[in-house]
């Protein structure tokens, strides 16, 4: 918390087959402890929302990739830059960059 300005973080108990899970696995406490201790630091915390793109979104060009929705599709190429992506790698990228975007 000391080291990290900005927490972003992606909203999940919108979708009804995470959100029991989540909240089972105490997802709420978590991230008012998260949003708690950002402010008692003086750093922000970003609600990124659900709908966001992320996992869709190259990271390197911007081009959706609509072909990506299923989770099965762990990797896929950029039709625009031919960039490869990792799902999870990727999504990772855009929700840091679309925190940062909202703080500036």
């Amino acid at each position: 918390m000391k080291v990290n300005k900005v927490i972003a973080r992606e909203e999940y108990l919108k979708n009804n087959n995470l959100a029991k899970s989540i909240s089972d696995a105490s997802w709420y406490e978590l991230t008012r402890q998260l949003e708690y201790k950002s402010k008692w630091n003086g750093r922000n915390y970003i609600k990124i929302d659900t709908f966001y793109a992320s996992s869709r979104l190259c990271f390197s060009c911007g081009y959706k990739n609509t072909n990506v929705k299923d989770l099965k599709v762990r990797d896929w190429i950029c039709h625009f830059c031919n960039t490869k992506h990792d799902r999870d790698i990727n999504a990772a990228k855009n929700i840091v960059a679309e925190g940062l975007r909202q703080v500036v």
